[in-house]
């Protein structure tokens, strides 16, 4: 039933640290290697299996070695919550992911129950307003993107009104409260609100309300592969109003299947290997010469996942999890200490993140960063 891929020697699991042996941690890593979210957890996967590998050749964490073991959510939640618990039965001592947080708001509950520290991709505010104190994120929360892409419609755009299309899952859900919000906070009209499934192909009647709406802007909050769709035909039925989004908009994923509909959309991005910056960009060259092609803000938060586990544990001092979560529990880690971090951050008493992000625009091919934001 469960697909499992293990990176590293597979040894017997002993210990309820989840230690494979004296010189080896597991982690495990529950993604969605198939399904609607596989090219969230395949880019999400590999810059994990990467940092793993630099981290082991620089000596490991505390000594030891660290083994990666990998499930296959198959992009549903209830899969994914038994592979949570498949995972720590085989000894994890951590666990890393889900990305799409559907799955998280259900798995992070067997986390939760066994006090086992969780790195997770996914960013419906909901999963840090719960009160899990084992649970953390490798990106913003919604609620932190949302209002530096409202401050950019309000004081760049001078709009007056805007359609919203979004997801109708945990990820889109979470995502829409948070920028009607700041919509409403702000005195900007939502003139359209258009929801669709995870998974639509077929966008004509969508983009028909969004563009009667007569909307000053239109913002986009969907998964990547339907992303694309909606710019397709938002390009096919002549809309012309500016096109903004939050970072799944931007992925260059969307860019490539839109085929030219990206061009000219703009947005916040938590992460992107477009940033100048050195050690960003030292990531980005490793990851495209290792795997063939460019890394996206999944792949991103993956690796700083990985760096962040590491980190954690090697400041806790041993495996013992409740210490490695309240290290975990108001951490900064700077780039000056950890290079791979790629960008200063810290996480608060919920497990949000913070450090800062970019405001960036599709111009062709291309996401060109404009603007760099402050941590908030």
């Amino acid at each position: 039933m469960f697909k499992k891929f293990t990176i590293a020697t597979a040894v017997a699991a002993f210990g309820m640290f989840g230690a494979a042996s004296a010189d080896t941690i597991i982690l495990g890593n529950v993604a969605e290697l198939s399904g609607p979210g596989a090219t969230v957890g395949n880019a999400w996967t590999d810059a994990i299996t990467m940092g793993a590998d630099e981290i082991n050749a620089a000596g490991g964490v505390l000594g030891m070695q660290l083994q990666i073991d990998t499930y296959d959510t198959q992009t549903d939640a209830q899969t994914s919550r038994a592979l949570v618990q498949k995972a720590i039965d085989d000894g994890a001592f951590l666990i890393l992911g889900t990305v799409y947080s559907s799955s998280t708001i259900v798995n992070m509950l067997v986390t939760m129950q066994q006090g086992i520290p969780q790195i997770v991709g996914s960013e419906s505010p909901s999963i840090t307003q719960k009160g899990n104190p084992y649970v953390f994120r490798s990106s913003f929360g919604a609620q932190k993107s949302m209002p530096k892409i409202a401050a950019y419609i309000d004081e760049n755009l001078g709009a007056k009104s805007v359609a919203v299309s979004w997801v109708n899952n945990e990820f889109g859900k979470g995502g829409h409260d948070a920028f009607v919000s700041e919509m409403e906070a702000r005195g900007i009209e939502v003139v359209a609100d258009v929801s669709s499934e995870v998974g639509q192909a077929d966008f004509a009647s969508d983009v028909t309300k969004l563009k009667s709406s007569g909307a000053d802007t239109i913002f986009v909050y969907l998964h990547e592969e339907e992303s694309a769709r909606l710019l397709k035909e938002l390009r096919k039925q002549n809309v012309e109003v500016p096109i903004l989004g939050e970072t799944t908009l931007l992925n260059q994923k969307v860019i490539e299947l839109s085929e030219g509909a990206a061009d000219g959309i703009m947005g916040h991005v938590g992460l992107t290997v477009d940033a100048p910056n050195k050690e960003i960009q030292a990531f980005a060259t490793r990851f495209s010469g290792r795997y063939g092609y460019k890394a996206d803000h999944n792949a991103m938060k993956g690796y700083v996942a990985i760096y962040t586990a590491a980190t954690a544990i090697e400041r806790a001092g041993e495996l013992d999890r409740q210490k490695v979560a309240d290290t975990l529990h108001n951490m900064t880690i700077k780039v000056e200490d950890v290079p791979n971090i790629l960008l200063d951050v810290s996480w608060d008493e919920t497990g949000e993140v913070s450090r800062e992000s970019f405001l960036v625009e599709v111009q062709g091919e291309e996401t060109i960063v404009k603007e760099m934001l402050p941590a908030n």
